[in-house]
């Protein structure tokens, strides 16, 4: 929301909101007794952005203790108890040094030394992380946080990069004291064709629209068949290690395995039921959420089965369960929908589950 004014986006809310209520029409006479202006207080519970010199900041306070406390009830689950992630989420939290914390410069950025990115690595802006958590947080339940316990979970977030000490209280009084120590608050940048406006040279903070790139669209003689140009030398693969452990268990992506230790193309060896279905739950990406004995973020499957046993419809209630998603059975994070899974595969992983999961 920083590239805009208060009072632009304010009045934007306020078009947007009277047409929604029909109060435009009322304005100029038509549809006479449909609808009405948007009060003030409608407006302002709309009107909860906050920018980086925290205009729309509403008052409140937390403190490191009480944010922890929230964490640990409504954020644990998908972020880890120190943000560290728990194979739901990257990591919010790790990265930076006292060092960047003093320039303001995140130093491994430069380097590109860090095993992995974190939010706070990149975030410049305190208020980024406030209206964040405030407008999208939780997950399951957006905009239910009140705005001390925002101020609570920041504060916390800010005590484990070690921005703030332990007995910190944030508040709308000293959140500037925090934006002052952010360990990125210097790694941003508006020099860029991305950012409108007069650039510096002229008194501005923009780049007077100049784009970052010139060429000419090409759109005739365009190729029908893609070739590739250039690969990965052998001898580079697996200079990161293997390519294949380094993705995400879920989502479409997966990397070439370059361990060397494939099996090589020979006749297969038949698998058991119980060995394909396992096969299946691990390259579909559920072992992600769940183990076999133990809860993950969903529950775990051998406590799947304790739950349905005995009931005569309990695979067809999973199957549908699985492919439609579903929540509150478990606790409150979510299970989305997995439809990409052909009905035949799922109704052998719910057979699976309710068998025990067994692995052979």
């Amino acid at each position: 929301m920083s590239r805009f004014s208060k009072t632009s986006l304010t009045a934007a809310l306020m078009g947007a909101v009277v047409a929604l209520s029909g109060g435009a029409a009322v304005a100029d006479g038509k549809f006479g007794g449909v609808g009405r202006p948007a009060t003030a207080a409608e407006i302002h519970a709309w009107d909860i952005d906050v920018r980086p010199d925290f205009k729309g900041l509403r008052p409140g306070s937390g403190s490191v203790d009480q944010g922890q406390e929230v964490w640990e009830a409504k954020c644990a689950s998908c972020h880890g108890s120190f943000g560290e992630s728990n194979e739901v989420h990257t990591p919010l939290i790790g990265g930076t040094t006292k060092d960047d914390i003093k320039t303001g410069h995140v130093l491994s950025l430069v380097k590109g030394d860090a095993p992995q990115r974190s939010a706070i690595m990149k975030v410049a802006t305190v208020s980024t992380l406030f209206d964040y958590i405030n407008r999208a947080m939780p997950l399951t339940s957006p905009k239910s946080l009140s705005n001390d316990e925002v101020y609570g979970l920041v504060a916390y977030l800010l005590n484990l990069a070690e921005i703030v000490p332990a007995d910190f209280v944030l508040t709308d009084k000293n959140i500037a004291e925090a934006q002052a120590r952010m360990p990125n608050r210097n790694g941003m940048t508006t020099q860029h064709g991305m950012w409108p406006g007069a650039p510096a040279s002229k008194g501005g903070i923009g780049n007077g629209g100049k784009p970052d790139v010139k060429n000419t669209a090409c759109m005739s003689n365009c190729k029908t068949e893609v070739k590739v140009a250039s690969l990965l030398p052998v001898y580079a693969e697996t200079a990161h290690g293997n390519l294949a452990e380094q993705n995400r268990p879920v989502g479409p992506v997966r990397g070439k395995d370059t361990s060397g230790k494939a099996a090589p193309a020979a006749t297969p060896v038949p698998m058991s039921d119980n060995a394909a279905a396992a096969k299946l739950a691990s390259d579909s990406g559920c072992m992600a959420c769940h183990g076999v004995a133990n809860k993950i973020v969903g529950p775990g499957y051998t406590e799947v089965a304790a739950k349905y046993k005995g009931q005569s419809d309990a695979e067809g209630k999973l199957v549908a369960k699985v492919k439609a998603g579903g929540q509150g059975v478990w606790g409150a994070v979510p299970m989305p929908p997995q439809g990409q899974l052909k009905d035949g595969d799922v109704r052998s992983l719910v057979k699976w589950i309710l068998s025990g999961a067994k692995a052979q």
